[in-house]
């Protein structure tokens, strides 16, 4: 089925209204069928009146809005306004390039959005192009777009469900882990449903997108596309539009910032300039746009994409897939992770690790002894072999088994093989089968054996034991079961129970074979034989403890929230760390019945969390919670059910391996190797970016203040302190020598301690009062006074005195070594703004002088691009430099080492203040 781009009709016949967990009778009569299924007139009647079984894609916002978005960005209308004044300044080229630079981040930008969008049609991957229904009596296969309310559709094994529909006949089990997140089929049969539990758990109904595995069973349909189960969380998933990024709203902050502090400079230097300094009003005007230019950051945009670009590229090497670049940052700013479990903390691997019997207990934490014949081991693990429907196949070349199956009956016959078994292909001997009833909780065979049919049964281990009368204590002995022998064995279940495995109890019994024929399923299962129980853990991922360790020092609060069973999710995560400082446990049905304000205080309390058997929409309401708390959520998922908190999450984390292609779609980022580790470590790598964003503006910001001093004091002294720079010198250093070093401290390396810190709050700024006097201040204010010094010391050297004229005469010549000076000394001091910005808290000796080349190449580029500016003659003429003396160039040798080592001791003062 695929998604279709209209709308259904507003009619239904009135279908929505049946309630399909009535009783069959009437729910037959409301639809208007029979258990032969409809005619194919009626079924065509009915097609036009509730349309066909599609998806339905919401129609959004055109292309073109998307895309004019982008380039009205606050940050980009800076620099249309910075192209705008390039252009006016007589820069043609600087211009140009500029709004290149728009248009490339704005593309980009919009290409990443669009992605998002796919979520929808990715849902259509789990409909059937057909489905086979009776129509008119007879079975047909049909287009499953063309399934109406009323069809009786039949489902064997192999099929993938097209609609939702109540079972009529028979009894299939289904695979609804796209649905439930339950990794276990499901037996869903005739009059196994419920109207005391929600229609999801509903165990007489099948639901469009789900498979079925086993079985056979006709069903009448009572929902079709948008209204099915799956349509509801294309819904949902529509809903859920994207929220911005905390690094892009701080941009906008930014940019706010910076549109305030040049305008409102550029017009304050207009009656500056014609009071003080008496200029005309247009030579007033030209000095405003040079102050206008000299605020305006040209290089900070396009700085933060590449170096967010670059995140990407590194989280890509390191397993982790992002689809939108800032989602980077958002990793950086994550302060609570909830996480799946199967696969993700574990291996999805299950495995039995222990077995009990009354002879004693089996450790197969190495390779277990071989039990004797006919010995209560022996016995247990032949009854697990018959006792399964999963089969394990010929060693391949690699020497690893292929199993297909449900994991847990796999892990019991690799078990029995590793206790001596020889484990079959096929179940040759077996006679009859009982499926697993999640209502019973537990399944049975009866196989052909010694002295003729043999039951074995498995299940929860407090139905089996009810059930046994006798336990096997000998070789191919047994005797009575008695109150000691049940307290020793529900002990042993508790105890390995609090320890988080699965515990299964498995029995047998011989059948009378005088009877005849094979009993019923009651009258089979009574008088067993308990032979024991085995324990089974999926083991957790070795890497993930470390992981939860760093999140835990990094004041990361981890939140499982999965499908599967509270104990075994309890068990798990405190295996791997979680609950360090206290663990809750949860259930689906608990969070449903809590309203908004008890959900809240819940996810207040101090301690970690395990939500279990998660709907959709608690999922929602998790993260709801989370963020209205403040709190910035990382949410991960691999199911259908998963998309729609995928979306609302601020970074979704979906599965590579194991997720559905729903869930891909919907996340921001994709774990290749569906490892929580993996999540840990984009999380530095996102805090890493943050940081070096953060590194740059200060390094951006530092050049600001010895950019626009010199104008005030221009304007300040009445035109008797010429101005020290030209406009075009100002463009040569904002885009020319600035930006290659900035771009380069996007590379920087982590600073030691960096997941040793609190994650920052959702309403922190990417610019702070500390970072801002470091950068105007500290930084920029002594790069001022050190350009300051040589650009008059330039001019007094020439014989220039305060007031003299340098626009003509000898001292023009002066002037212009002067501004030259200035421009050079930027330069300089740029060097030493660069060495000290690489870090924020630690010295220069703890990260290591030579370990960014990059920024060693961005240093000597803007060395030479300077040096070309001033010694061409072609680029002389255009920046107005001159050649300096040798003297003034020794005199800039130290300016870097100046700048950087008063940054350098207020740091250090800094951490001693901190100890």
């Amino acid at each position: 089925m695929t998604s279709s781009p209209t709308s259904p009709p507003v009619s239904d016949g009135g279908f929505s209204v049946t309630d399909p967990q009535e009783s069959l009778d009437r729910l037959l009569r409301d639809l208007r069928t029979r258990t032969e299924g409809l005619s194919a007139r009626e079924a065509e009647r009915r097609l036009a009146q509730v349309g066909a079984n599609d998806l339905v894609r919401q129609k959004g916002e055109p292309a073109w809005r998307e895309l004019l978005r982008q380039l009205v960005h606050p940050l980009a209308l800076l620099l249309w306004v910075a192209a705008l004044l390039a252009w006016v300044s007589g820069s043609g080229p600087l211009a140009v390039a500029i709004v290149v630079v728009i248009c490339l981040n704005a593309g980009f930008a919009f290409v990443q959005e669009r992605h998002a969008e796919q979520a929808v049609e990715a849902l259509s991957a789990y409909l059937p192009p057909h489905a086979r229904v009776l129509r008119d009596g007879q079975e047909t296969q049909v287009e499953a777009h063309l399934l109406v309310p009323g069809d009786v559709v039949v489902v064997s094994e192999g099929d993938r469900i097209s609609a939702d529909a109540r079972l009529l006949s028979g009894a299939v089990d289904i695979d609804t882990s796209t649905l439930t997140g339950e990794s276990a089929p499901v037996e869903v049969r005739v009059d196994a449903g419920s109207t005391d539990v929600p229609l999801i758990r509903a165990r007489d109904v099948v639901f469009s997108g789900t498979s079925c595995t086993a079985g056979e069973a006709t069903a009448v349909v009572f929902a079709t596309g948008m209204r099915t189960e799956l349509g509801r969380i294309a819904a949902l998933s529509q809903r859920v539009g994207h929220e911005e990024s905390p690094l892009e709203k701080q941009v906008k902050r930014v940019a706010q910032l910076i549109a305030l502090v040049a305008v409102g400079m550029g017009i304050a230097f207009i009656p500056l300039g014609t009071i003080f300094a008496g200029l005309s009003l247009s030579q007033a005007a030209d000095f405003a746009i040079g102050l206008l230019v000299a605020n305006v950051p040209e290089g900070l945009l396009p700085t933060i994409t590449l170096a967010l670009a670059v995140g990407v590229r590194i989280l890509a090497r390191r397993g982790a897939l992002v689809k939108r670049i800032s989602a980077v940052e958002t990793l950086g700013s994550t302060s609570v992770i909830c996480t799946d479990k199967t696969g993700t903390l574990t291996l999805n691997e299950m495995s039995v690790v222990e077995m009990w019997t009354a002879a004693g207990v089996l450790d197969f934490d190495g390779s277990p002894e071989r039990p004797a014949p006919d010995t209560p081991p022996a016995r247990l693990a032949w009854a697990a072999v018959c006792c399964s429907n999963a089969t394990i196949r010929r060693k391949d070349t690699s020497g690893d088994d292929q199993g297909t199956g449900d994991q847990t009956e796999l892990a019991l016959l690799r078990a029995a093989e590793a206790m001596g078994v020889d484990v079959p292909a096929e179940h040759p001997g077996r006679l009859a089968l009982y499926s697993f009833d999640s209502v019973l909780r537990r399944m049975s065979t009866v196989d052909d054996g010694p002295g003729g049919a043999w039951v074995h049964t498995k299940g929860a281990p407090e139905v089996v034991l009810a059930r046994c009368t006798r336990i096997a204590v000998g070789v191919g002995g047994d005797r009575e079961l008695t109150d000691a022998d049940r307290l020793e064995v529900e002990g042993v279940v508790d105890s390995w129970a609090r320890q988080g495995r699965r515990v299964l109890a498995l029995a047998e019994r011989p059948l009378d074979p005088s009877a005849g024929s094979l009993p019923e399923r009651d009258d089979a299962e009574h008088d067993l034989v308990l032979l024991g129980v085995a324990a089974m853990i999926d083991p957790p991922r070795a890497e993930v403890p470390d992981a939860v360790a760093r999140c835990h020092d990094a004041g990361i609060r981890l939140i499982v929230v999965t499908g599967d069973h509270a104990l075994t999710a309890r068990g798990v995560g405190e295996s791997v760390g979680i609950g360090r400082g206290g663990l809750t446990v949860l259930g689906g049905d608990e969070v449903d019945r809590m309203s908004d304000r008890e959900l809240d205080a819940v996810l207040a309390t101090p301690g970690e969390l395990i939500f279990a058997r998660s709907s959709p929409e608690s999922k929602l309401r998790i993260t709801d919670a989370l963020q209205g708390a403040g709190y910035i959520v990382a949410m991960t998922g691999d199911g259908v059910n998963d998309a729609p908190a995928l979306r609302r999450a601020d970074i979704g984390i979906a599965m590579g391996k194991s997720g559905t292609d729903v869930a891909r779609e919907a996340a921001t980022m994709v774990l290749t190797d569906d490892n929580f580790a993996t999540i840990v470590t984009a999380v530095e790598a996102g805090r890493r970016v943050y940081d070096n964003v953060r590194k740059f503006i200060v390094y951006i910001f530092a050049h600001t203040t010895p950019e626009v001093v010199p104008f005030l004091l221009y304007a300040l002294s009445g035109g008797a302190i010429p101005l020290p720079l030209t406009v075009m010198q100002i463009l040569a250093i904002d885009l020319g020598t600035e930006t290659v070093p900035a771009l380069a401290l996007g590379r920087e390396r982590a600073e030691p301690g960096l997941m040793e810190r609190a994650p920052r709050t959702r309403a922190q700024s990417v610019i702070d009062r500390s970072m801002m006097v470091r950068a105007w201040l500290v930084l920029g204010g002594v790069s001022t006074v050190l350009v300051l010094a040589l650009f008059l010391g330039t001019l007094v050297a020439g014989g220039w005195s305060l007031g003299a004229d340098v626009d003509s005469g000898p001292l023009h010549h002066t002037w212009q070594q002067a501004t030259t000076m200035t421009f050079l000394a930027i330069v300089a001091c740029q060097i030493g703004t660069a060495t000290a910005a690489r870090t924020q808290r630690a010295s220069l000796a703890d990260i290591g002088l030579f370990t960014n080349p990059l920024l060693l190449w961005g240093i000597a580029f803007e060395v030479f691009f300077a040096a070309v500016i001033v010694t061409v003659p072609v680029l002389r003429e255009v920046f107005g430099t001159a050649v300096p003396e040798w003297w003034q160039l020794a005199l800039l040798l130290p300016l870097p080492v100046v700048v950087w080592g008063c940054d350098e001791l207020l740091r250090r003062r800094a951490r001693r203040h901190a100890r």
